[in-house]
């Protein structure tokens, strides 16, 4: 997946609370996906807008990076339909 797919996923289903790369500081329950020193990294945060300890994943390849990005964001949408 590529960066326009993404955005057109999350327009499409109506996916929230993420921060896709944004410097400003980390808010509460998102999803982050970041680049630092050519790695995606790829992340979640609690109720504090703090990471979640052991959520991180580190990847070389962009299209990984987005992939699980948008498999959070689908997760937790469903978490927050139930």
């Amino acid at each position: 997946m590529n960066l326009k797919e993404a955005m057109r996923i999350i327009h499409e289903e109506e996916l929230q609370d993420y921060n896709m790369n944004e410097i400003r500081d980390n808010r509460e329950n998102e999803v982050v996906l970041r680049c630092e020193n050519d790695k995606w990294i790829v992340y979640v945060t609690d109720e504090r807008a703090s990471k979640i300890t052991y959520s991180q994943v580190t990847y070389a390849d962009e299209e990984e990076a987005l992939d699980d990005f948008i498999n959070r964001l689908r997760a937790d949408k469903t978490i927050r339909e139930l």
